[in-house]
């Protein structure tokens, strides 16, 4: 079973930047396509970013494109986000997710495990 722990989440301003983390216990990340999903209140959860098994492919959803990046670090056995120029409509938890086999990388039934999230608050 695999155990994934975010952190790095806190409240900034708009323009600063943030640093996520997710780290995974019982399983190496280097198996898994790994992705940042985010919720906001009231609203659904959404796909926010994702890297490949091979850490070859990436992909980010539009609205964070060019802001946010995504790395993994397998000698560490985490994933990391790092975000700049955070805007207010970044404000969310932010879940970290593993999936073995990811055909549609938005779809949250893709994804075999979840962690509890970390928030991100952004002030204006």
């Amino acid at each position: 079973q695999v155990q994934l722990v975010e952190s790095g989440g806190g409240l900034v301003q708009a323009g600063d930047s943030l640093r996520l983390s997710c780290a995974a216990s019982g399983g190496t990340v280097s198996t898994y396509h790994m992705a940042w999903f985010r919720q906001a209140p009231g609203k659904e959860r959404e796909f926010v970013g994702g890297i490949s098994r091979s850490g070859g492919s990436l992909i980010y959803a539009d609205s964070v494109k060019g802001r946010f990046t995504i790395a993994r670090d397998n000698a560490k056995n985490t994933v990391s986000m790092q975000m700049n120029s955070l805007k207010p409509e970044d404000t969310a938890v932010y879940y970290c997710a593993a999936s073995s086999s990811v055909l549609n990388w938005r779809a949250l039934n893709q994804y075999n495990y979840w962690g509890r999230g970390t928030q991100v608050t952004v002030s204006s």
